[in-house]
């Protein structure tokens, strides 16, 4: 059984690229702006979008067997999944009880024993 490949217009391939330059330059625009918590959020989103874009179009997803696609989504969602565990792990740590140092009581010089 043959199988023949997806010819994707030119015309295709330039405006993804547009869009892909376009976000670009919003992850350097938005990579100097201070926006709190939604640093991480907002760059996690666009890259997410290059991503899909690209795996869609130039790695032709979006035309291939829909396995192919099954076994990329997969994928997606268990990092997702292992991202948001991290993510969370690392939120609270702090709420454990422990926000301070344990304070060490220093040594004395004499330990109460003779040097031979």
């Amino acid at each position: 059984m043959a199988h023949s490949h997806h010819i994707i217009p030119i015309r295709i391939l330039t405006v993804v690229f547009v869009v892909l330059l376009a976000l670009t330059v919003i992850t350097v625009i938005t990579a100097r702006i201070d926006l709190g918590v939604l640093n991480v959020p907002l760059a996690l989103t666009i890259a997410t979008s290059k991503a899909i874009l690209v795996a869609l179009i130039f790695m032709a997803l979006k035309y291939d067997n829909k396995v192919n696609l099954l076994a990329v989504a997969l994928g997606v969602i268990f990092v997702v999944v292992f991202l948001a565990l991290t993510f969370a792990d690392t939120e609270f740590r702090g709420s454990m009880g422990i926000t301070e140092p344990a304070i060490v009581e220093p040594v004395p010089e004499s330990s109460g024993y003779d040097s031979p």
